[in-house]
Protein backbone atom coordinates (compact mmCIF):
# COMPACT_ATOMS: atom_id res chain seq x y z
CA UNK A 1 0.00 0.00 0.00
CA UNK A 2 1.34 3.42 -0.95
CA UNK A 3 2.10 5.45 2.15
CA UNK A 4 0.31 8.81 2.35
CA UNK A 5 -0.27 11.53 4.91
CA UNK A 6 -3.85 10.34 5.46
CA UNK A 7 -2.66 6.76 6.00
CA UNK A 8 -0.11 7.99 8.57
CA UNK A 9 -2.84 9.79 10.52
CA UNK A 10 -5.05 6.68 10.52
CA UNK A 11 -2.12 4.53 11.63
CA UNK A 12 -1.21 6.80 14.53
CA UNK A 13 -4.76 6.66 15.83
CA UNK A 14 -4.45 2.89 16.32
CA UNK A 15 -0.87 2.82 17.58
CA UNK A 16 1.31 2.30 14.49
CA UNK A 17 4.08 4.60 13.25
CA UNK A 18 6.34 4.55 10.15
CA UNK A 19 10.11 4.32 9.90
CA UNK A 20 12.54 3.95 7.02
CA UNK A 21 15.36 1.40 7.08
CA UNK A 22 17.95 4.16 6.70
CA UNK A 23 18.39 7.71 5.47
CA UNK A 24 19.15 6.44 1.97
CA UNK A 25 16.75 3.48 2.03
CA UNK A 26 13.56 3.44 -0.03
CA UNK A 27 11.58 1.01 2.13
CA UNK A 28 9.21 2.38 4.80
CA UNK A 29 7.76 -0.06 7.33
CA UNK A 30 5.23 0.14 10.18
CA UNK A 31 6.02 -0.46 13.83
CA UNK A 32 3.73 -1.46 16.70
CA UNK A 33 6.23 -2.36 19.47
CA UNK A 34 5.38 -4.83 22.21
CA UNK A 35 6.52 -2.19 24.70
CA UNK A 36 6.02 1.54 24.17
CA UNK A 37 7.72 4.60 25.59
CA UNK A 38 5.58 7.36 27.09
CA UNK A 39 6.52 10.47 29.04
CA UNK A 40 3.86 11.23 31.70
CA UNK A 41 3.06 14.92 31.44
CA UNK A 42 2.24 15.15 35.14
CA UNK A 43 5.40 13.26 36.11
CA UNK A 44 7.96 15.11 34.01
CA UNK A 45 11.30 15.41 35.83
CA UNK A 46 12.96 18.77 35.19
CA UNK A 47 16.40 19.09 36.84
CA UNK A 48 17.02 22.51 38.35
CA UNK A 49 20.23 23.04 36.39
CA UNK A 50 18.36 22.51 33.13
CA UNK A 51 15.49 24.68 34.39
CA UNK A 52 17.94 27.55 34.86
CA UNK A 53 19.12 27.09 31.27
CA UNK A 54 15.53 26.99 29.99
CA UNK A 55 14.60 30.16 31.88
CA UNK A 56 17.74 32.00 30.79
CA UNK A 57 18.31 33.75 27.47
CA UNK A 58 20.80 31.14 26.20
CA UNK A 59 18.32 29.92 23.58
CA UNK A 60 15.53 31.60 21.67
CA UNK A 61 12.71 29.04 21.58
CA UNK A 62 9.91 28.98 19.02
CA UNK A 63 7.38 26.53 17.63
CA UNK A 64 6.45 25.87 13.99
CA UNK A 65 8.69 28.67 12.75
CA UNK A 66 10.80 26.37 10.55
CA UNK A 67 9.48 22.82 10.47
CA UNK A 68 11.44 21.90 7.36
CA UNK A 69 14.78 22.88 8.93
CA UNK A 70 13.87 21.02 12.14
CA UNK A 71 13.10 17.70 10.48
CA UNK A 72 16.19 18.14 8.30
CA UNK A 73 18.23 18.61 11.49
CA UNK A 74 16.76 15.41 12.91
CA UNK A 75 17.74 13.59 9.72
CA UNK A 76 21.33 14.88 9.80
CA UNK A 77 24.02 12.39 10.90
CA UNK A 78 25.65 13.25 14.22
CA UNK A 79 28.23 11.69 16.56
CA UNK A 80 26.74 8.47 17.90
CA UNK A 81 24.04 8.57 15.20
CA UNK A 82 25.66 8.26 11.81
CA UNK A 83 22.43 7.14 10.15
CA UNK A 84 18.76 7.96 10.76
CA UNK A 85 15.40 6.43 9.90
CA UNK A 86 14.15 9.65 8.26
CA UNK A 87 14.43 9.17 4.51
CA UNK A 88 13.36 11.76 1.92
CA UNK A 89 9.88 10.19 1.60
CA UNK A 90 9.27 10.39 5.37
CA UNK A 91 10.60 13.95 5.35
CA UNK A 92 8.24 14.99 2.55
CA UNK A 93 5.20 13.33 4.16
CA UNK A 94 5.78 15.05 7.50
CA UNK A 95 6.23 18.41 5.82
CA UNK A 96 2.84 17.75 4.20
CA UNK A 97 1.38 16.87 7.62
CA UNK A 98 2.79 20.13 8.95
CA UNK A 99 1.03 22.04 6.16
CA UNK A 100 -2.17 20.20 7.17
CA UNK A 101 -1.77 21.38 10.77
CA UNK A 102 -0.87 18.03 12.36
CA UNK A 103 2.93 17.97 12.50
CA UNK A 104 4.68 20.50 14.73
CA UNK A 105 8.20 21.51 15.66
CA UNK A 106 9.89 23.19 18.60
CA UNK A 107 13.10 24.98 17.68
CA UNK A 108 15.99 26.38 19.72
CA UNK A 109 18.26 29.05 18.26
CA UNK A 110 21.53 30.43 19.55
CA UNK A 111 22.61 33.73 18.06
CA UNK A 112 19.79 33.40 15.52
CA UNK A 113 21.10 30.04 14.24
CA UNK A 114 19.15 26.80 14.65
CA UNK A 115 20.86 24.89 17.48
CA UNK A 116 18.43 22.02 18.10
CA UNK A 117 14.82 21.01 18.21
CA UNK A 118 12.24 18.30 17.87
CA UNK A 119 9.10 17.44 15.93
CA UNK A 120 6.05 15.23 16.18
CA UNK A 121 2.35 14.91 15.43
CA UNK A 122 -0.61 16.16 17.46
CA UNK A 123 -3.92 14.33 17.15
CA UNK A 124 -6.61 15.09 19.69
CA UNK A 125 -5.03 14.96 23.15
CA UNK A 126 -2.00 12.93 22.05
CA UNK A 127 1.39 14.21 20.92
CA UNK A 128 3.44 11.59 19.09
CA UNK A 129 7.08 12.57 19.48
CA UNK A 130 9.18 11.61 16.47
CA UNK A 131 12.75 12.81 16.74
CA UNK A 132 15.03 15.46 18.22
CA UNK A 133 18.50 16.81 17.53
CA UNK A 134 21.17 19.07 19.02
CA UNK A 135 23.95 20.97 17.35
CA UNK A 136 24.61 22.80 20.65
CA UNK A 137 24.68 21.27 24.15
CA UNK A 138 21.26 21.19 25.86
CA UNK A 139 19.35 22.51 22.82
CA UNK A 140 17.17 19.41 22.37
CA UNK A 141 16.59 19.19 26.13
CA UNK A 142 15.36 22.78 26.22
CA UNK A 143 13.09 22.04 23.26
CA UNK A 144 11.65 19.04 25.13
CA UNK A 145 10.92 21.12 28.23
CA UNK A 146 9.12 23.70 26.09
CA UNK A 147 7.16 20.93 24.36
CA UNK A 148 5.99 19.45 27.66
CA UNK A 149 5.03 22.87 29.01
CA UNK A 150 2.99 23.61 25.88
CA UNK A 151 1.26 20.21 26.05
CA UNK A 152 0.36 20.70 29.71
CA UNK A 153 -1.01 24.18 29.03
CA UNK A 154 -2.90 22.94 25.97
CA UNK A 155 -4.70 20.13 27.78
CA UNK A 156 -2.93 17.13 26.21
CA UNK A 157 -3.21 13.77 27.96
CA UNK A 158 -0.46 11.63 26.42
CA UNK A 159 3.08 12.16 25.13
CA UNK A 160 4.21 9.14 23.11
CA UNK A 161 8.01 8.80 22.81
CA UNK A 162 7.84 5.50 20.87
CA UNK A 163 10.90 4.08 22.63
CA UNK A 164 12.79 4.71 25.87
CA UNK A 165 16.31 6.09 25.43
CA UNK A 166 18.92 7.00 28.02
CA UNK A 167 18.37 10.65 27.07
CA UNK A 168 14.60 10.47 27.64
CA UNK A 169 14.74 8.29 30.75
CA UNK A 170 16.27 11.19 32.66
CA UNK A 171 12.99 13.05 32.33
CA UNK A 172 10.76 10.26 33.62
CA UNK A 173 9.98 8.31 30.46
CA UNK A 174 8.30 4.98 31.14
CA UNK A 175 8.04 1.79 29.10
CA UNK A 176 4.60 0.18 29.17
CA UNK A 177 3.09 -2.91 27.50
CA UNK A 178 1.40 -2.51 24.12
CA UNK A 179 -2.07 -3.23 25.53
CA UNK A 180 -1.68 -0.55 28.20
CA UNK A 181 -0.44 1.92 25.60
CA UNK A 182 -3.43 1.22 23.36
CA UNK A 183 -5.76 1.78 26.34
CA UNK A 184 -4.18 5.15 27.10
CA UNK A 185 -4.14 6.07 23.42
CA UNK A 186 -7.86 5.33 23.04
CA UNK A 187 -8.63 7.43 26.12
CA UNK A 188 -6.65 10.46 24.92
CA UNK A 189 -6.94 10.45 21.12
CA UNK A 190 -10.30 12.24 21.03
CA UNK A 191 -9.62 14.38 24.10
CA UNK A 192 -10.00 18.10 23.34
CA UNK A 193 -6.59 19.79 23.31
CA UNK A 194 -4.99 22.83 21.71
CA UNK A 195 -1.50 23.02 20.23
CA UNK A 196 0.02 26.28 21.49
CA UNK A 197 2.59 27.51 19.00
CA UNK A 198 2.66 30.91 20.71
CA UNK A 199 1.51 30.50 24.32
CA UNK A 200 1.30 33.41 26.72
CA UNK A 201 4.93 33.95 27.81
CA UNK A 202 4.01 34.47 31.46
CA UNK A 203 1.90 31.30 31.52
CA UNK A 204 4.68 29.34 29.81
CA UNK A 205 7.29 30.52 32.32
CA UNK A 206 4.99 29.74 35.23
CA UNK A 207 4.43 26.23 33.88
CA UNK A 208 8.16 25.64 33.50
CA UNK A 209 8.80 26.88 37.05
CA UNK A 210 6.05 24.59 38.33
CA UNK A 211 7.63 21.63 36.52
CA UNK A 212 11.01 22.44 38.10
CA UNK A 213 9.41 23.28 41.47
CA UNK A 214 11.25 26.61 41.62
Amino acid sequence: MEISSDLILRAYRIGYFPMAESRDGDRVFWLDPERRGILPLDGFHLPRRLARTVLSSVFEVSADRDFAATIAGCATPAPGRMDTWINPRIEALFRELHDMGYAHSVECRAGGVLAGGLYGIAIGGVFFGESMFSFVTDASKVALVHLVARLRLGGFGLLDTQFVTEHLSRFGTQEIPRAEYKRRLAAAIDQPAVWLAEPDPAALEAEIRAMAKV
